[in-house]
């Protein structure tokens, strides 16, 4: 396996990106959008698993996030993550101009690159979701969301702590320890960023039939912190393009859960089917 950097400046801001590549020529190159807070060094794993399966993985800090520039969980608007993404697949089609391209989204990244394919139509082979935010495990009460509204409105940068109990990420104690002494991950966010993430999965949860590329959409039943249930809207919504596996009992971050392996499994023979 090699490891490589993927750099990018946009909007005067300078992203970190990175890769995981297999020593041999890649079969295809998944391109990552990680979830809120978190960072694309938590993904090494996954890199691993992909590359041993003949996939290079690449991936960037999110704006605001990890060795990205920018405030801490905060945005100027959706468009612009929307533009981030489309930076980023630039690049890698800049890098890798004969292989085949995959979105693959975590959380906040599951909604961005569902809504990335929804609104921008890209010329990718697929998409993977995981755990996307198209809406949450708990519904907000009605006047947080309109105090959010409202705050986007006239202070969009206000920024809170998420109150996020990481013990819902993952039945693996060590996961939920290491995540808590990152010094990279944070648990801010910004009036904007929440409701631009809010609006977005419920848009994408109403423009679900539009859906036309193959997409393999993964959530754990038990995930306390984004809804399975929406997932499952969406994918009775989209058809026939989408692979919809709900895994039984895990967590938010299917990926981090014991039974990993059976998911990077499960990922690897979807992308496989393919090619």
């Amino acid at each position: 396996m090699k490891i490589f950097e993927a750099n990018f400046e946009r909007e005067g801001l300078r992203f970190f990106g990175q890769g995981w590549e297999p020593d041999v020529q890649s079969k295809a190159i998944v391109a990552l959008v990680h979830g809120h807070g978190e960072h694309i060094g938590r993904y090494a794993h996954v890199g691993r698993a992909l590359t041993e399966s003949g996939y290079a993985l690449a991936a960037y800090d999110l704006r605001g996030h990890g060795k990205s520039a920018g405030p801490r969980g905060h945005i100027p608007s959706y468009d612009a993550l929307m533009n981030d993404i489309s930076a980023f697949l630039s690049l890698l089609r800049e890098k890798y101009p004969n292989s085949p391209l995959f979105l693959y989204g975590h959380s906040m990244g599951g909604n961005q690159v569902i809504n990335y394919a929804l609104r921008r139509q890209p010329k990718v082979n697929g998409v993977i979701a995981t755990g996307p935010w198209l809406k949450l495990s708990f519904q907000p009460p009605p006047s947080q969301v309109a105090l959010g509204r409202m705050m986007n409105s006239i202070f969009p940068s206000f920024t809170q702590a998420t109150g996020l109990d990481t013990k819902g990420l993952s039945h693996d104690a060590e996961v939920v320890r290491l995540y808590d002494n990152d010094p990279l991950n944070h648990d801010k966010i910004s009036a904007r960023l929440f409701v631009s993430m809010y609006e977005s999965g419920l848009w994408a949860l109403d423009h679900a039939a539009e859906f036309s590329l193959p997409l393999l959409l993964m959530h754990g039943s038990a995930d306390p912190i984004t809804s399975a249930a929406a997932s499952r809207q969406f994918a009775d919504k989209a058809g026939n393009n989408v692979t919809l596996r709900i895994w039984d009992n895990l967590y938010h971050e299917v990926h981090n859960e014991p039974e990993q392996a059976q998911v990077f499994k499960v990922m690897v023979e979807w992308l496989d089917k393919r090619l």
